[in-house]
């Protein structure tokens, strides 16, 4: 049996992948500064827990105000990876243009904290969310760590 061909089907897939391509290129042109704002939010969001505090809540046991810089993103970004990186037992597990994620283990146990910076090139700011992987209360652990950062940072960004 022979196969069936269809006339025009090159050129309609060809056209799909252009379609695509195209669509592709308007959404990503579309991430405002609004965006990237809305973005952070979601993504610093902490839970109804009182072990979080993030610059995105408006809890007032969870909120904490976010960071400034005036160094270039990535001279700003290096300074924090130095200076928080030295923190005990904290890693950086994951770098991105704009975004930071570290581990940082609990002394005695070895509990996860996860410390996630996003930073906001347009209004120079870097948001933050500190959080405890598991448990409900973290005696204000997170609070404290990014608190003794802020010291550190001094005005050094």
């Amino acid at each position: 049996m022979g196969m069936i061909r269809f006339r025009g089907t090159k050129k309609f897939s060809q056209g799909l992948v252009l379609l695509c391509l195209i669509g592709s290129a308007v959404i990503a042109q579309g991430a405002t500064e609004e965006n990237m704002t809305e973005n952070a939010k979601s993504h610093l969001a902490c839970p109804n827990t009182p072990n979080c505090i993030s610059t995105m809540e408006t809890t007032e046991s969870q909120t904490i105000t976010p960071f400034q810089y005036n160094k270039p993103l990535y001279e700003a970004k290096a300074l924090l990876i130095q200076i928080f990186g030295g923190f005990p037992r904290t890693d950086l597990v994951k770098e991105e243009e704009a975004y930071l994620h570290f581990e940082v283990k609990s002394f005695l146990l070895g509990f996860v904290d996860d410390v996630e910076f996003v930073f906001d090139e347009a209004t120079k700011t870097i948001h933050f969310r500190s959080a405890a992987r598991t448990g409900y209360y973290d005696f204000g652990v997170n609070r404290k760590r990014i608190e003794d950062l802020r010291g550190m940072l001094g005005d050094t960004l």
